[in-house]
């Protein structure tokens, strides 16, 4: 049986991935009173003298709503709502088992922006957070921003920016390796969607100075014709291909330390990988199939190589990021996710493989290495309250540990199943 017939099985057989258990008794009229009526009308009549109170009395203050409207879904495209409802399951299983964050896939049958935008705002009594997920580039980007503007909790594309910080995560501890620093290398990113222009975005605000960013037409440049450019887009312009070189990938990636692809399947040839610098740092990030597998990259001579892939040495994935990134941001109550708590995500996740540790085939953690998801709530925590977006002040150990116990608590439970 292959993998597409297993998880087709697994599906049937179980309708599905999730389901809803209480975390309370009922067994008697007294608890019946208790968790119903006439004794939930007390939590009732708190919450309606402070609203945030919900965060504490309800299920709320750990809720995060996985939310897409199906426009593109994986790498299968457009493919609607129902279709997409097994990636946001699948999703919300990630949340919990990584960060027992509890979350809730929701596939809205709207792909007008407008609309959708109002669905979501209208979402936030019942949240701690809102993951918008497969939602096609460039309408991701007024979503996201509208509704940061709009709610006063984080809302987190993580295609854009939960590739981003695992792919800067991987960027740093290759650079150790290395020993090359972000401000001198140069850095070639093939994409220039939803997760390129995050990755981009990312790494020139952690101090890259030399990218250049690339679409299915070859380097982008400021000045550009306008009329394929999106207003993302336009903004990173500013920042890179300073010299407003032109020409496709090859031309793009030769002498460059560090390339990274969110593009598509097979694009890294062996001579474009030759073409780079010594001691390459090759990120084919492609989902299913990378832009390069990481034998070929490395017969090819990239000194670092990285994939999407979980068969292959370093796997650049979103889930060692938004588990706990929204961990954090929940324990502190956070309003939004702002760029200080994506950096401070990035450096926790880069720097939980020591020096002494790093090698080619590890430069950066494991997904399932039980230090990851506790650090970057940790990280993210503290940035929040630094920042000023956090409702309440916590001790970032604490998150730390309580993580790591949660979490803990839940691999225990997964066990019994």
């Amino acid at each position: 049986m292959d993998l597409n017939e297993e998880a087709l099985q697994l599906h049937r057989l179980h309708n599905g991935k999730l389901a809803t258990i209480p975390k309370v008794k009922l067994e008697n009229a007294h608890d019946l009173s208790v968790l119903y009526t006439p004794g939930v009308a007390e939590p009732c009549r708190e919450i309606h003298k402070e609203k945030d109170l919900s965060f504490e009395l309800t299920c709320r203050g750990n809720m995060v709503a996985v939310v897409t409207d199906g426009t593109r879904v994986l790498g299968l495209g457009n493919i609607g709502p129902e279709a997409g409802l097994p990636v946001m399951e699948g999703k919300s299983i990630l949340y919990k088992v990584f960060g027992d964050v509890d979350a809730v896939p929701i596939c809205l049958d709207v792909t007008d922006k407008d609309k959708f935008i109002e669905t979501v705002r209208y979402l936030q009594p019942n949240f701690a957070g809102i993951n918008l997920e497969d939602i096609e580039s460039p309408k991701c980007y007024d979503i996201e921003d509208a509704l940061k503007a709009k709610m006063d909790i984080p809302v987190f594309h993580d295609d854009q920016h939960g590739t981003a910080i695992a792919c800067a995560a991987t960027v740093l501890g290759a650079l150790r390796l290395v020993k090359k620093e972000l401000p001198q290398v140069k850095i070639v990113v093939n994409g220039a969607g939803a997760a390129g222009t995050a990755i981009v975005a990312l790494l020139l605000n952690m101090g890259a100075a030399n990218v250049t960013m690339l679409n299915s037409k070859g380097m982008m440049y400021e000045g550009m014709d306008m009329g394929r450019v999106n207003r993302v887009q336009a903004e990173l312009l500013h920042k890179t291909n300073k010299q407003k070189l032109q020409g496709g990938l090859a031309v793009a990636a030769a002498g460059a330390d560090i390339l990274i692809g969110v593009s598509k399947a097979g694009v890294f040839t062996p001579e474009i990988i030759r073409s780079m610098a010594p001691d390459a740092v090759v990120l084919a990030l492609a989902n299913p199939v990378p832009e390069t597998s990481y034998d070929a990259a490395k017969a090819a001579g990239a000194r670092v190589v990285g994939t999407g892939r979980s068969d292959a040495p370093n796997q650049v994935n979103n889930v060692s990021v938004f588990p706990g990134l929204f961990r954090g941001a929940i324990d502190v109550r956070a309003r939004q996710i702002n760029e200080e708590m994506k950096k401070a995500a990035t450096y926790a996740i880069a720097n939980l493989v020591p020096d002494e540790e790093l090698r080619e085939d590890h430069v950066i953690p494991s997904v399932f290495d039980p230090k990851v998801a506790p650090a970057v709530a940790a990280a993210v925590a503290k940035a929040a309250m630094e920042t000023g977006v956090a409702r309440v002040q916590v001790d970032p150990e604490e998150v730390r540990k309580n993580t790591a116990a949660r979490t803990q608590q839940v691999r225990d439970l997964m066990q019994k199943i």
